[in-house]
């Protein structure tokens, strides 16, 4: 209630999320809260720590304040990665939301590394923690507090589909773990009289360490080139062959240039017999769909695909159930029959998986032995593709 009351009041236009303005929004609304809310607790902590002499309720608070840096890193990054193209910069800003995922998650570590340290110190010189319920007050409503953050990040970020914040709700996530586990241990202390204060630190600083790791493997992965989402490539491979005239697609390429900017290529296999004008001016107008309903910058290539030749057909849906007997994602595209008085050229694009236990070599003389199985006459001209972004078949 209390997120869609404040979504209603500070974003324009909400449901336009697409709009480079309204998440931008999004992410200032997501980063402010963010920063009122870790920098109360954080200080809060911070004063309980002091009072009671207790190290893990400082890491604590640590935490928080680095979460409220956190927060201005991203609301920074949001305010970047808005700004539109330029001429040293055609495909925008939109990756500077990662950048500043990237940074985040450097100051994550840093700081877990620091508490680490003092928490290592702590256990090896042990001092008395003094107990106060005004800590135990602190920690129980920086639980609640977090607890309703991370919901807070989680459905923004689902509903921009940004992982920036959806990192920070993981974040937050990890602080109420972290902050129980504070908690049990100045109320094991309390009622046991057994001093945990300095190993919970350390659990802390390794808690925050880990997840420091995770959110660099998160924030590294887009900037060093991601596979498009499964949920994406069948989309787009769904939309594509919705549209009249069109006999399949393939050779689908995404480029990522942060939330919003994404480009995508692929090849349209259309009747070599149809009139070009007419399949030219489909293929335009699936372009133009996906930029105009999806915000997806996309260009296709047209290629024409012989559809009268009976033989033809016959060894084009032989040969592509063949091929998945070596692997289930390998696929052919393109296919050329050219016949001679002595033996018959097929000539053929074959896109294999990453995963691909063969080299192109061992790949090419396995096709080209089932081929001849079936027909001595046959010669295999085969082109081996990796497979950018394997679509289903």
């Amino acid at each position: 209630m209390l997120t869609e009351a404040l979504i209603r009041r500070f974003i324009k236009n909400r449901t336009e999320v697409r709009n480079p303005a309204v998440r931008a929004a999004y992410g200032k609304l997501a980063g402010i809260v963010g920063i009122v809310c870790n920098l109360a607790l954080g200080f809060g902590k911070f004063l309980a720590g002091t009072l009671s002499g207790s190290i893990s309720i400082a890491a604590d608070a640590v935490n928080n304040l680095s979460d409220a840096a956190s927060s201005v890193v991203s609301l920074v990054g949001f305010k970047l990665a808005s700004r539109p193209a330029d001429r040293e910069h055609p495909y925008g800003h939109a990756r500077f939301e990662y950048l500043s995922g990237l940074a985040v998650a450097v100051m994550v570590l840093v700081i877990g590394l620091e508490l680490g340290k003092e928490s290592f110190l702590k256990i090896l010189h042990p001092e008395p923690v003094a107990f106060s319920w005004v800590a135990i007050g602190v920690l129980a409503v920086s639980i609640g507090v977090k607890f309703w953050l991370a919901a807070f990040d989680k459905k923004i970020g689902r509903r921009i589909d940004s992982g920036s914040l959806l990192a920070a709700a993981a974040d937050s996530r990890n602080d109420v773990i972290s902050t129980g586990v504070v908690l049990a241990a100045a109320l094991i202390s309390r009622f046991t009289g057994c001093e945990l204060d300095g190993w919970m630190g350390l659990g802390v600083a390794a808690f925050i360490l880990y997840s420091g790791v995770g959110l660099v493997k998160e924030t590294m992965d887009p900037l060093l080139g991601l596979a498009p989402d499964p949920g994406l490539v069948e989309y787009v491979q769904k939309k594509i062959m919705s549209y009249p005239g069109v006999l399949g697609t393939h050779d689908l390429m995404v480029h990522d240039y942060g939330p919003g900017r994404q480009f995508a290529s692929a090849h349209v296999e259309m009747s070599a017999e149809g009139n070009v004008i007419e399949s030219h001016d489909i293929i335009d107008n699936i372009e133009r769909d996906f930029l105009e309903q999806d915000g997806l910058h996309v260009v296709l290539h047209f290629d024409p695909l012989v559809t009268g030749d009976a033989e033809l057909e016959e060894l084009r849906s032989w040969l592509s159930q063949q091929v998945k007997n070596i692997h289930p994602a390998l696929t052919i595209h393109d296919l050329r029959m050219v016949t001679g008085p002595t033996h018959t050229n097929l000539i053929f694009d074959c896109v294999v998986p990453m995963d691909l236990a063969m080299t192109d070599e061992e790949l090419i003389e396995t096709i080209q032995r089932m081929a001849k199985e079936r027909d001595p006459r046959i010669f295999c001209v085969i082109t081996v593709e990796n497979g950018y972004a394997a679509l289903p078949r």
